[in-house]
């Protein structure tokens, strides 16, 4: 395996500066080069004050900051690049640059020098397909911040040599970082698997289920996310997610998992881009996220009568345990009383679905998410049908609300907000294993460290909450909606259908 003590980086932007300052930092010469020679001036300037700054608050000693500098050297010409056992390319996403760079770099470097490019879009086949060497060219991925984004991705082309990929994930663990490996796929591993929250946050608010600041409250404080989707949408800022939410969808044929939202497409038209233009789905007075109050907890009826429906064993023992932790007295009656809240609790269902399968009134019906545990402090949701009266919503928000545990009010929506949304997460990442992209190990990997999804990444969030549950929720969904995207990936089916947990890999592969 190539050993690798020299690199290039062409590119002095954010992603440059940052693979450089790791690379420096751990023992490895550093060619920067930038058809701007001022950037590559100013990221040398900006990495000796990084390092200076490290030094002052004791991360890195004095001599290990000089040293790492000293490793960082300013190029002004491409020829430069010559002595580097491998070129990484940080420059703008499009391909036909990225060619030329790699054709260029390929009459200037030796014959087993590595190139690699930090695309987050882009085919690496299609960047190596111009070069006379296409099996030195991989994908090496970093994600910004890059000393704090201890992921990389490693993407191995249709062409590009398995030692290629070797020397760069045993160079990404030298450097500190995590590599995972994955095949050339439109969205990688990270990018791919986002598509989970954002897509379906996105349909789920098209839908008026509830406010972009309810949905991300849900995903934060019952579902356990860092951010709700449109948090991280405002964070990442639309021009930059929204087209890559078009690209992936155009480069997987239509796929209607990926499909886009008319939500964004307008915002990014009207230049609503999150933070960094001051308004996105959230205003940012002075940098500061200003986020609607909570609609006020109504009263608690005297005297009012409690019926849960019994047609979901799990989240009918879930209920119950709430209400009698709450001091309430539930109806035992098989048939629900005249008088009472009725209360269901669907997997994947909307409350009009479960009122007409059980011809329950309509008018007294609420639906609660059992899916996620229902203790105190954790966020409780409840959803309304379109036929639910004001007064028994109110009952139902005051009854949940009552041991001073936030509540959503949501409209009907099949899966809720927080079960569609995970479900959608599984799925997602259920299929990018299934088309083999990356191992099950690799995936949760990436997404834990890269999007920083709870529960040690999707795979092992759908064996921890049920598999089986999981796949319940999404053929719920699709039987209600009718909407392919809710199909379930066939390696979350077989791994139920055998009880084994999604990080299974097949025990029989075929030649």
């Amino acid at each position: 395996m190539k050993e690798i003590n020299t690199i290039g980086i062409v590119g002095a932007g954010a992603m440059g500066r940052g693979i450089a300052q790791i690379a420096a930092q751990a023992g490895i010469v550093v060619k920067l080069f930038d058809l701007n020679a001022a950037a590559v001036l100013a990221a040398r300037e900006s990495l000796q004050q990084t390092w200076d700054k490290l030094s002052a608050k004791g991360k890195l000693s004095a001599e290990d900051a000089t040293a790492s500098l000293e490793r960082v050297h300013a190029c002004a010409d491409l020829s430069d690049m010559a002595s580097a056992d491998l070129v990484i390319e940080a420059v703008i996403e499009r391909l036909d640059v990225k060619r030329d760079l790699f054709k260029q770099l390929e009459g200037i470097v030796s014959a087993d020098c590595i190139l690699a490019s930090n695309t987050s879009s882009l085919a690496i086949t299609a960047i190596a397909a111009a070069c006379d060497k296409p099996g030195r060219v991989a994908g090496f991925h970093f994600f910004n911040p890059v000393p704090l984004m201890k992921v990389v991705e490693i993407i191995d082309g249709l062409r590009s040599d398995r030692e290629t990929g070797d020397a760069l994930m045993a160079l990404a663990r030298k450097m500190g970082h995590k590599p995972v490996r994955a095949k050339d796929m439109p969205g990688f591993i990270v990018n791919h698997a986002g598509r989970g929250l954002n897509i379906e946050g996105l349909r789920t608010a098209q839908e008026s289920v509830a406010p972009f600041y309810q949905i991300d409250a849900i995903m934060r404080e019952q579902a356990g996310f860092r951010m709700g989707p449109f948090e991280l949408l405002d964070l990442t800022a639309l021009d930059v997610s929204h087209p890559v939410m078009e690209s992936i969808y155009q480069q997987f044929y239509d796929e209607p998992r990926f499909r886009p939202s008319p939500i964004t497409a307008v915002r990014f038209a009207g230049g609503l881009l999150g933070r960094k233009t001051g308004e996105g789905f959230y205003k940012y007075p002075d940098g500061q996220k200003q986020v609607p109050a909570e609609p006020a907890v109504p009263a608690l009826p005297a005297d009012l009568k409690v019926w849960v429906a019994p047609y979901h064993s799990v989240g009918h023992k879930r209920a119950l345990g709430l209400l009698k932790s709450l001091g309430v007295t539930v109806v035992s009656s098989e048939q629900p009383p005249a008088d009472a809240l009725l209360v269901v609790t669907p997997y994947g269902e909307d409350t009009a679905s479960v009122v007409s399968a059980y011809q329950l009134d309509g008018e007294r019906t609420v639906a609660l998410d059992t899916f996620f545990g229902l203790e105190q402090g954790k966020r409780r949701v409840v959803m309304c049908s379109l036929a639910t009266l004001p007064q028994w919503r109110d009952a139902a928000h005051a009854l949940f609300a009552s041991d001073n545990t936030p509540v959503s009010v949501i409209d009907d929506s099949a899966g809720f907000v927080g079960q569609r949304l995970v479900a959608a997460i599984v799925n997602v990442a259920c299929d990018i294993a299934q088309q083999t992209i990356a191992s099950p190990e690799d995936i949760d990997l990436a997404v834990s460290l890269g999007l920083g999804y709870p529960m040690g990444g999707p795979l092992s969030m759908g064996d921890t909450l049920g598999a089986a549950h999981i796949l319940e929720i999404l053929r719920a969904m699709h039987r209600t909606t009718g909407d392919m995207r809710y199909r379930a990936s066939l390696w979350l089916q077989r791994r139920v259908q055998l009880g084994v947990s999604l990080r299974t890999e097949p025990a029989c592969m075929s030649v």
